[in-house]
């Protein structure tokens, strides 16, 4: 893992586009204030949230999630033009669930009604309901979590949901991504100084 154990550090890792951190670095995160919600995450939300269990806490909602990581691995790989915070959250405010089974859902939904892909509304017609189920079935608060660690599960990528806002004063930036590297801010600071290139 890249960093400490959440146990050790108790912060959470959230990235987001380096065209937003002016933003984040006056007034905080909210769940809804990237660029990006509407046009590319609340469908998916929507879609997501249909499968719900009905005895899930009323507070569980996708639309309404800021999303981080508990960790990444070593070799993850980072998107250009982003950057990497680390984040105090209410623990008691967060659930936990395994990010892979979303993502195996997310180009099949944003294709379906793509000219060309027809096989992607259909791939979520016979399989997309049983993956959100499962997506549901083994997800869990993040103080459960904490317990039985489900996060250490063999292909088990554990996204973070946190359901409360996040201040300024509780965000730590950690480094910046671009297309060549990626620097830790002190670098970043050193190299628009011109002491690194």
């Amino acid at each position: 893992m890249l960093f400490e154990d959440y146990t050790e550090t108790k912060v959470v890792y959230h990235v987001a586009p380096i065209t937003d951190l002016d933003k984040i670095m006056k007034n905080g995160i909210r769940y809804d204030d990237k660029k990006t919600y509407v046009s590319k995450y609340l469908s998916f939300h929507q879609y997501i949230n249909k499968f719900k269990p009905k005895d899930s806490p009323v507070w569980l909602n996708r639309e309404k999630a800021i999303f981080a990581s508990l960790n990444y691995s070593g070799n993850h790989c980072w998107h250009s033009h982003s950057v990497l915070m680390a984040l105090k959250i209410s623990p008691e405010k967060c659930w936990i669930a395994n990010e892979n089974l979303a993502n195996i859902l997310y180009e099949p939904f944003i294709l379906k009604d793509t000219i060309g892909f027809s096989e992607a509304k259909l791939y979520l017609k016979e399989k997309g309901e049983e993956i959100v189920k499962k997506y549901w079935d083994t997800s869990l608060s993040f103080k459960e979590n904490l317990k039985i660690r489900k996060d250490r599960e063999k292909r088990y990528d554990a996204e973070v949901m946190i359901f409360h806002d996040i201040k300024p004063s509780e965000i730590k930036l950690l480094s910046i991504v671009s297309d060549h590297k990626n620097m830790k801010i002190e670098e970043w600071k050193r190299f628009l100084k011109g002491d690194i290139i």
